[in-house]
């Protein structure tokens, strides 16, 4: 069974206003992740399946606690003997490698400092890392050439970098992982409490980047994980017993946003497809193959999903399906409930937070919509003076944070950037940056990242307006509307588009999909650009990076202007 009822004092709601009103997070004097929730399982429910892995090769793993405990313990033991010790800022790049939950679990125990990050990165993003977050170690798996990145990142960086450890393959001057593990012993003697880090002691740094600038480091403590129990057991629905599927890469804070933390607190296991390319149909297959119980995904795989014949598969071991990163397409949305007779429940959130805001289970979808607050966040939605917006109108998402209590899960501030963090964080508010209304229901839908609102003739534009109305139009596959200089408007509506297969760009197109927008939107919100494009820039979680498309346009404007 699972071992919420250890930590909420309540865990049954009769409405939305119930959860909000009465869920408490008992938050204990000392709290390890690794010791008070793998090693209880490992202890008391010694068979409960923990994880399960696959790959594109036929690989296969079913992890019981008890399994992974070993695992644990001796990944542990093998980074002690290192010299991997408590405070030390360790990098993972392991993709989606089973044995990323075999390190961050025993840095956790350790009280080291797990630095997670993506497979993507080339030598100077390592470089950056390594100067800017002291990285003593890093353990990185054999793909494609970035060992050889890191290397190379190494020698820039001096003698920083003491470590490197190679998972699932050997290279020269690196530590074999596996080899390192397997001379170990499988048992950790658990310090006494008082010996753990302190609960504010940090636990995490992600580096997570902006619209503009370097990427700022996201710290978080030894109390983080709890705060997922809201995002696990109330948003992904997960079920005692079940299997979740979260699509997201370990580099990614959505990792342990859906493969770690409150899924297992929920007495859920979690699944983990370590694909080498991805494609909707092989998702599928494994789906229902491992017969997952809840998926969670960004709106990016669900319009690949509602493309392929879902009658194909057995999926109904599936009892819930969820959303994030961006706000659903009410078409995307409507053609997966008709396929799967399931609606899609959507959130708001932050790698400097947990889920924010979200459509709970007790609320009726409103499909784009972001749901209403999560317990414990007071938000208020503010202009540009810092007064609250009335009803309709758009406003910054701001997070109360002057109360008795932070809200749950909230960041301890940017690691060694007082500044950056004093910019975001005072007068008592968290500013998140992103613009959003609320409706008369209470509801909350995001317009977009505050340097993306478009600023045209004097109209504010939302990209996600103008984006919900192209999605419409049956030759789009997928778009990003942005803003672009004009010496008259100060702005004009660009559409970057994908098109579906059966079409092909061309100037009669464009007029076309620019009419269909004014009879569909206020005229003054058409795409007075497009470029067509065969693919959008994504973040590895497969989030539109619009931020690339303006950086693009800003490159051939400067060209143009020069």
């Amino acid at each position: 069974m699972s071992i919420l009822n250890k930590y909420c004092s309540k865990t049954e709601f009769s409405s939305y206003e119930d959860f909000y009103e009465n869920l408490v997070i008992n938050v204990p004097k000392h709290f390890n992740f690794a010791y008070d929730v793998l090693d209880y399982y490992a202890d008391n429910e010694p068979d409960k399946l923990a994880l399960v892995w696959c790959d594109d090769r036929g690989g296969e793993d079913f992890i019981s606690f008890k399994t992974l405990q070993s695992r644990v313990n001796k990944t542990a033991n093998f980074l002690k003997q290192l010299g991997i010790q408590k405070g030390d800022h360790v990098l993972l790049i392991l993709r989606s490698r089973h044995e990323f939950w075999n390190c961050i679990l025993a840095l956790h125990k350790i009280g080291a400092v797990a630095v997670p990050a993506t497979n993507m990165l080339m030598a100077k993003d390592i470089v950056y890392r390594i100067k800017l977050a002291s990285i003593k170690a890093c353990i990185c798996v054999d793909h494609s050439d970035l060992l050889h990145q890191c290397d190379l990142a190494q020698s820039e960086a001096g003698d920083i970098l003491k470590l490197k450890i190679v998972v699932n393959g050997t290279k020269e001057g690196w530590i074999d992982y596996q080899k390192g593990i397997d001379a170990q012993s499988d048992v950790f003697a658990t310090p006494p409490k008082d010996q753990w880090p302190k609960n504010d002691d940090i636990m995490l740094l992600y580096f997570t980047s902006g619209t503009s600038g370097f990427p700022k480091m996201v710290q978080h403590n030894f109390t983080y994980p709890l705060a997922h129990i809201i995002t696990a057991c109330y948003w992904q629905n997960v079920q005692d017993g079940g299997l979740h599927y979260t699509v997201a890469e370990t580099g990614w804070a959505k990792a342990v946003w859906g493969k770690l933390y409150g899924q297992w607190i929920g007495g859920s296991a979690v699944f983990v497809y370590d694909h080498d390319l991805f494609s909707a149909a092989k998702m599928m297959e494994k789906i229902a193959k491992y017969k997952v119980t809840t998926f969670c995904a960004p709106p990016t795989i669900y319009r690949y999903l509602i493309k392929e014949n879902l009658d194909k598969y057995d999926l109904s071991s599936i009892q819930y399906w969820v959303t994030a990163g961006e706000a659903i397409n009410p078409i995307v949305y409507q053609t997966f409930l008709e396929k799967t007779g399931f609606k899609l429940y959507e959130a708001f959130g932050q790698t400097e937070l947990v889920v924010t805001t979200a459509t709970w289970p007790w609320l009726e979808p409103k499909p784009g919509s972001m749901g209403k607050p999560s317990p414990g966040y007071t938000i208020e939605l503010l202009d540009n003076e810092g007064n609250k917006v009335e009803v309709g109108e758009e406003g910054e998402l701001c997070i109360k944070t002057d109360g008795d209590r932070l809200p749950p899960g909230i960041f301890g501030g940017y690691y060694l950037d007082e500044d950056k963090t004093q910019s975001v964080w005072h007068d008592g508010y968290y500013h998140t940056g992103d613009i959003v209304w609320q409706d008369a229901d209470g509801y909350l839908w995001y317009v977009g990242r505050a340097d993306d609102v478009i600023k045209s003739s004097g109209y504010r534009i939302g990209p996600g307006e103008v984006e919900s109305v192209l999605m419409k139009h049956p030759a789009v596959f997928e778009c990003a509307v942005t803003g672009v200089p004009d010496p008259v408007r100060g702005q004009i509506v660009k559409a970057t588009i994908v098109l579906t297969k059966n079409n092909t760009p061309s100037d009669e197109l464009k007029v076309e999909i620019q009419q269909f927008v004014k009879n569909n939107t206020a005229p003054y919100k058409y795409p007075r650009a497009i470029e067509f494009v065969t693919s959008l820039p994504k973040t590895i979680s497969g989030k539109i990076m619009r931020a690339e498309i303006k950086k693009q346009d800003m490159e051939r404007y400067s060209e143009n202007e020069g």
